[in-house]
């Protein structure tokens, strides 16, 4: 059993790495001004241009295949990039990417739709949440009418990222009610122009999802993405594709984060003593410690698995809750070894934690996590013990 990186895999990873702190650290100070003014923290204009500079370097379509000018990326080469992207709270991602659901498209929808996308010339998002339907995926109630050869739209979604900036989206709605989820949801990709509206939600962290109201939204029914009525299993694929990925960025989070109490704990005194001496901090810093090497080897271990081609649902399910709550219990640990300062927003410990707070909210609650490996457990699907076969 061997745990060293490939020569490829660090070489990835050390490009991330120094990417990170040329280009994103620096812009942290004023990514935290423009957020506690209202703004967003980096504007569009500026990802593009951070996107651009990573391409020079061959950074581009991290995950896309190779056939459509990305990278084709492993799952443990994107997870290792990942966790280096977390160790800054600017948002960052690399440019190239679609949905992949985008690629069940025809080729007519690829040509209008993922092309565009992977160049970045087009935006989209992925509709199924609504406001009686987030972890009961299966409830949704947004109804598409076939009237003559298009198809109209009722309904509304919410929580959609990238929702207030996408130009189209890839809406689930019930085509018909007495299958449901089982055959009679379907996908259209559907263009703003088509007239459907969105509104910005404030939240707790940066994250601006929006609400999308479809209000008799026409729509041809070449807009159909795959299958009429198959709408659900593309839901599951896209939901299901990469959870672990949303711990691993964690990762990068919770090391800078532990650094950062690590040298606030030697430079602290009170009562004539630095705080590192005191044993209730040593405790916070050893689990905290502990908890990330753990976090990491569960993300690695589901990414290996989606690269052997197994059907690693329950390791995504184990990594993204053990990642979601040991996440929070850290950066709360840090803050608290911060004292008032860590409150405060000079530092960007309380920004932290009111990101990290989602990660035990989307794409799959903590509960519902719970809910996949018990049952998992219970039924047999997957033997305790048997991680090794």
């Amino acid at each position: 059993m061997d745990f060293t990186l490939s020569v490829e895999e660090r070489e990835v990873r050390d490009w991330v790495r120094t990417f990170v702190q040329r280009e994103l650290v620096p812009r942290e100070p004023e990514v935290l001004r423009r957020e506690r003014a209202g703004q967003p923290g980096i504007t569009t204009d500026e990802l593009r241009e951070l996107q651009l500079k990573a391409k020079e370097s061959g950074f581009w379509g991290v995950q896309t295949p190779e056939e459509y000018g990305g990278m084709g990326l492993s799952a443990v080469m994107t997870a290792l990039l990942e966790a280096e992207l977390g160790r800054t709270f600017v948002p960052f991602r690399f440019g190239g990417a679609a949905d992949n659901i985008l690629y069940h498209a025809n080729e007519e929808q690829k040509r209008t739709y993922l092309l565009p996308t992977i160049s970045g010339e087009r935006k989209s998002c992925f509709a199924i949440t609504e406001p009686g339907a987030g972890s009961d995926a299966k409830a949704i109630r947004t109804t598409a009418r076939k009237d003559g050869t298009d198809w109209v739209i009722n309904g509304e979604k919410t929580f959609i990222t990238g929702g207030n900036e996408a130009d189209f989206v890839m809406v689930f709605a019930i085509t018909d009610p007495e299958k449901g989820a089982n055959g009679g949801v379907t996908c259209f990709l559907v263009d703003r122009d088509a007239g459907w509206k969105s509104e910005y939600i404030d939240t707790m962290g940066e994250w601006g999802p929006a609400s999308l109201v479809f209000e008799d939204v026409r729509v041809p029914e070449t807009q159909i993405l795959g299958e009429l009525g198959h709408g659900f299993d593309l839901a599951m694929q896209w939901i299901g594709a990469g959870r672990y990925l949303l711990p691993a960025r964690a990762i990068g989070s919770c090391e800078r984060l532990i650094s950062m109490a690590i040298e606030h704990a030697n430079t602290r005194e009170t009562f004539g003593q630095k705080i590192a001496e005191r044993q209730a901090i040593q405790w916070m810093i050893a689990d905290s410690g502990v908890e990330l090497e753990a976090l990491r080897w569960l993300v690695l271990h589901a990414a290996w698995q989606v690269d052997q081609g197994m059907d690693s649902r329950h390791a995504q399910s184990v990594a993204k809750l053990y990642g979601g709550v040991k996440a929070n219990e850290i950066v709360d640990r840090v803050l608290q070894i911060h004292g008032g300062m860590g409150y405060t927003r000079e530092l960007p410990v309380e920004r932290w934690y009111r990101e990290l707070r989602l990660l035990r909210i989307y794409e799959g609650t903590d509960e519902i996590q719970r809910r996949t490996i018990a049952r998992n457990l219970l039924k047999g699907h997957v033997k305790v013990g048997g991680t090794l076969g």
